[in-house]
């Protein structure tokens, strides 16, 4: 093999070091036990072309700019070249889908390179999604089209930016190769462009890494998993010496050893607390992640696996973007936090066969529930302007949410121009108040910042108007009893309400754009997205509300799983 710049990366594959493998290599769809992965090499594809590179995760691995348009760049990021220190392979994951249990899962169609040591010391795995089919591929041909890659790259980074816990995304590379995806589900399937997006993560262990052992009554792995993602995501959880990675006897080995059951305790529940803070991430910027099975939950609490997602413009809590889930609404917006403390309690079933005392599982379960409402209440709080919580506000925050759903109200462009609203200091007994400055403040002033928000405006008469006037009024009120000083209210709320957010209908015009032959769409709206909470002049069209046209449109509204 030639050698080339990028087998330079620094290549430290820790996950297939320490736990066990497949001991068949060839690859052919089976069941899989005793291993956590298999090894399996991606395919080539027939003409890669990289179309987009996300600057700052490749700076984390090293990977200069002169080596993002090369031909070997395409050729490793598309698996049609595997780089020199990589140990190609297929993770082994079970999970519930839908409430069911489905038993072995696993990367159907990703394939990692490995990890790889970035610019600070840490560990980055490397995955390629769409590069080719695996032992767990199941029917399916291990490919992905432009269509859910594109929009794997751009929510992954627009997420990362927003400050929400996520896989990043490197790179998105067309196969030129056409993929068949029937994308309704309809009996109409169609070829589709191939892409390849490498998705970037310490780690990409899940629930169902540890529910499919333990379903199998296979205690011995899943001790050396557990021992493995306590070493390397949460070493804290150990007593000093066994947390101590650095010693100079460790081994990659060691990193799979079985931890006491205390520490299981101590990690299910920083688990527990990781997905608290994750999801009331989502739930402030309106993300619904479509398809919350636990093969789809990280123990690092990280949003990973974006199929089909989609971001709350108008405020629906019973929203679900996935056309799978149309029937139930199982993952519909308002139902995120419980489904995640039901996924908790399969993982915690899970590890129950390695502890004699399933207290601190349950304690854990519970702290969840404690945490995630804590981190809500604060949240809302805070992006309301209101500054530290106080008793009465979850009244103010029912109140908001039912006047929302009065009418057609996007969410983003409210929350966000909520900030321009006036302080009415006369509380909310209705009529004309004063602001801060004691000049009047009308029902018109009220209403006039929020106008954008609105998508059917004529309907903003009568009950409805009064609602939300009424409701503007008690906001102001608790505004001015939370003591914020307003330039400072003001700054804080558009630190936590984005101005920016990956609208559906946007990412469809940039797949639209790219299929065409034309990236600079993608490239703008990639940029737009990595200042999210800036107001950023001559970019307006990207914080607007959605357009009519998108409103039904495949791609802009619900979408299936079809990748």
């Amino acid at each position: 093999m030639t050698a080339t710049e990028l087998d330079v990366l620094d290549f430290h594959n820790r996950f297939t070091a320490a736990l066990p493998a497949d001991p068949d290599t060839t690859n052919h769809r089976r069941q899989v036990e005793g291993a956590a992965y298999s090894r399996v090499s991606p395919t080539a594809v027939s003409s890669p072309t990289t179309v987009a590179v996300a600057p700052e995760v490749a700076d984390l691995l090293g990977i200069p700019e002169e080596l993002w348009q090369t031909e070997d760049f395409a050729a490793v990021f598309s698996g049609s070249r595997v780089p020199a220190g990589a140990d190609p392979h297929a993770a082994v994951y079970g999970g519930h889908q839908f409430g069911n249990w489905a038993g072995q899962l696993g990367d159907g169609r990703a394939i990692a390179l490995g990890e790889v040591r970035d610019r600070h010391g840490g560990h980055q795995m490397l995955q390629l999604k769409g590069a080719g089919p695996t032992p767990y591929a199941r029917t399916a041909d291990g490919r992905a089209v432009l269509r859910s890659s594109l929009r794997e790259y751009l929510c992954s980074e627009a997420m990362a930016h927003l400050g929400i816990p996520t896989t990043r995304a490197l790179s998105l590379v067309l196969t030129g190769d056409q993929v068949v995806r029937d994308v309704l589900y309809d009996g109409n399937p169609a070829p589709e462009p191939g892409a390849v997006v490498c998705r970037v993560a310490p780690s990409f262990l899940r629930f169902g890494t540890f529910q499919l052992p333990a379903s199998r009554g296979d205690v011995d792995l899943l001790g050396r998993l557990v021992g493995y993602a306590v070493r390397t995501e949460a070493p804290e959880v150990l007593d000093r010496d066994d947390a101590d990675l650095s010693h100079t006897d460790r081994s990659d080995a060691d990193l799979s050893e079985p931890v006491p059951a205390e520490a299981v305790g101590r990690w299910f529940h920083l688990v527990c607390e990781r997905t608290a803070t994750l999801v009331a991430d989502w739930m402030r910027v309106g993300f619904v992640h479509g398809v919350l099975n636990t093969d789809n939950m990280s123990t690092s609490g990280l949003t990973i696996d974006y199929g089909p997602y989609g971001w709350l413009e108008t405020f629906d809590p019973a929203w679900t973007p996935n056309t799978t889930d149309a029937a139930t609404r199982r993952y519909r917006y308002g139902a995120q936090p419980q489904v995640a403390q039901w996924n908790l309690l399969q993982l915690a079933n899970a590890l129950v066969m390695l502890t004699e005392d399933p207290e601190p599982l349950q304690g854990g379960l519970e702290d969840f529930a404690d945490r995630y409402h804590a981190l809500f209440a604060t949240m809302m709080a805070e992006r309301l302007g209101w500054g530290s919580p106080m008793e009465g506000d979850s009244d103010i925050v029912g109140q908001l949410f039912e006047v929302l759903t009065s009418t057609e109200v996007d969410q983003v462009l409210f929350f966000r121009d909520l900030a321009a609203v006036p302080i009415d200091t006369g509380g909310d007994l209705g009529g004309s108040g004063q602001d801060l400055r004691g000049r009047q403040v009308s029902d018109d002033d009220l209403l006039d910042p929020l106008q954008e928000a609105f998508y059917a405006p004529h309907e903003l008469t009568g009950d409805v108007r009064q609602g939300f006037v009424t409701w503007l009024r008690a906001w102001g009120a608790r505004v001015t009893a939370g003591g914020l000083d307003d330039d400072d209210r003001r700054r804080r709320m558009n630190e936590l309400n984005p101005r920016f957010v990956l609208r559906n209908y946007l990412a469809q015009e940039a797949i639209d754009a790219v299929a065409a032959g034309d990236p600079s769409l993608l490239h703008e709206l990639h940029d737009v997205l990595r200042r999210p909470y800036d107001e950023q002049p001559g970019k307006e069209r990207f914080a607007a509300r959605r357009p009519e046209w998108a409103r039904h449109r495949v791609g802009c509204s619900m979408l299936s799983c079809s990748s």
